[in-house]
C-alpha cells in the first residue's frame, strides 16, 4: 500500500479572508494526520486572491507547530525567487523546532506572473541557475568544517530531505542526475507525466539522499456521498482555474449545478485536458479512479489535492480517500 499525502493550497473562499483560510489549513492539517496521511505540503504562490500560503515556511511553521506527527512541508518553494542560504535557514529553523518532520520541495517557476517577479526583486535569468542553486542548498544542510566561511545557522548538519517538483521533463532530469526523489505536478500539467517518470527512474543516479528512485504524483480528488455532489464541488476548482487562464485569479468560488454558462466549449476542453487526472465521484467511483490511477502510472506515493469551497465538505472528501486506503481498499 503506497502512502498518501496531501497538498494544501490553503484557499481563501469568497466570502472569506486569509486568516480564515490559515485557520481551515491547520484543521486539515489536524485532521490528515488523525486519518493518517504521511505529508502535508503548501505551496509558494504569489499576487493569487485565492491562495493563502506565500509565505510559505511561516505557513509550514504554523501547522507543524499545530501538529505532532505528520511530516510539513513545501509543495513547493520556488527557489529562484530566493538566496539558496535564505532558504536553508529558514527550512534550518524549521528543522530544528520539528525534527525529523520537515520537508523541502523545490520548484524552478515563478509561482507568480512577470510583474510580480520585479516585485519579487526576481532575476530573470535565475531560473537559468536553478541547478548551481539546489546544489548549493544542499551544501549548506552539510555538517560545517572548520574555516567554512559561510553557514547556515541553523541549517548545517540538520536532516532536511528536498525534494525536485516539476511539471515538464526539465526538473525530472535534474532529480535524476542528483539522486533526489520528484514529484510531478500531473493534478495540473499531465501531459508529460508519464514521460517525466520514465525519464527519471531510467536516469536515476543513487545519491547520499536516495538509494533509488522515488516518484510522487498529484491527483485532485473530490469525493462526495454521491456522484452528483461530487460533480458539483468540483465546479470551485474549474472556476479558479477558468479565471486564472483568462488572466483574473480570483478567491474559490462556491460550487455550482453546472458550468456551461461560465466557460465556453474551447476553454473547457482545455481545463479539462489539464485537470484531466482528477477523480470526481462518490466513495465507488473515487476507488475506481485512484485504482486505474496507480495502475496506470505506478507511483511510489500519491499527493492528493481538492480545491472544495465548504471546509466540511473538504475534510469529509479527505477522510473518504482515507478510509478507503485505511480498509486496504486502495492499492
Amino acid at each position: 500500500m503506497i502512502p498518501f499525502s496531501v497538498l494544501d493550497l490553503s484557499p481563501i473562499i469568497e466570502g472569506g479572508d486569509a486568516a480564515l483560510a490559515l485557520r481551515n489549513t491547520l484543521d486539515l492539517a489536524r485532521h490528515a494526520e488523525a486519518l493518517g496521511y504521511r505529508r502535508y505540503w503548501v505551496a509558494e504562490h504569489h499576487n493569487m486572491p485565492g491562495i493563502a500560503s506565500a509565505a510559505t515556511a511561516v505557513v509550514i511553521a504554523h501547522v507543524a507547530g499545530g501538529t505532532s506527527r505528520i511530516r510539513v512541508g513545501s509543495g513547493g518553494i520556488m527557489l529562484p525567487n530566493h538566496a539558496p542560504l535564505t532558504i536553508a535557514e529558514q527550512f534550518g529553523t524549521l528543522a530544528a523546532l520539528h525534527p525529523g518532520r520537515i520537508d523541502l520541495g523545490l520548484g524552478r517557476a515563478p509561482g507568480s506572473d512577470q510583474r510580480t517577479m520585479l516585485a519579487l526583486r526576481r532575476d530573470p535569468g535565475s531560473a537559468d541557475r536553478f541547478p548551481n542553486d539546489v546544489v548549493e542548498l544542499q551544501s549548506y544542510f552539510q555538517p560545517a568544517v572548520p574555516g567554512q566561511a559561510v553557514q547556515a545557522v541553523p541549517g548545517a548538519g540538520l536532516d532536511v530531505p528536498i525534494w525536485l517538483l516539476g511539471s515538464s521533463l526539465y526538473s525530472a532530469q535534474l532529480a535524476a542526475m542528483l539522486g533526489l526523489p520528484f514529484a510531478f505536478a500531473s493534478h495540473f500539467a499531465p501531459d508529460l507525466m508519464d514521460t517525466a517518470i520514465e525519464l527519471y527512474r531510467g536516469r536515476f543516479e543513487p545519491s547520499d539522499a536516495l538509494d533509488k528512485p522515488h516518484v510522487m504524483l498529484g491527483v485532485n480528488v473530490f469525493a462526495a456521498d454521491t456522484g452528483r455532489e461530487a460533480r458539483r464541488l468540483f465546479t470551485s476548482a474549474q472556476q479558479q482555474f477558468m479565471m486564472l487562464r483568462r488572466g483574473q485569479p480570483i478567491k474559490l468560488q462556491p460550487p455550482v449545478d453546472s458550468m456551461d454558462e461560465l466557460w465556453s466549449p474551447m476553454e473547457a476542453a482545455g481545463i479539462m485536458r489539464s485537470l484531466s487526472a482528477a477523480v470526481v465521484g462518490d466513495r465507488l467511483a473515487v476507488r475506481d479512479g485512484i485504482e486505474r490511477f496507480i495502475e496506470m502510472h505506478r507511483p511510489d506515493e500519491l499527493m492528493v489535492a481538492a480545491q472544495i469551497y465548504d471546509h466540511e465538505a473538504r475534510r469529509h472528501s479527505f477522510e473518504m480517500v482515507a478510509e478507503l486506503q485505511r480498509d486496504h481498499v486502495l492499492a
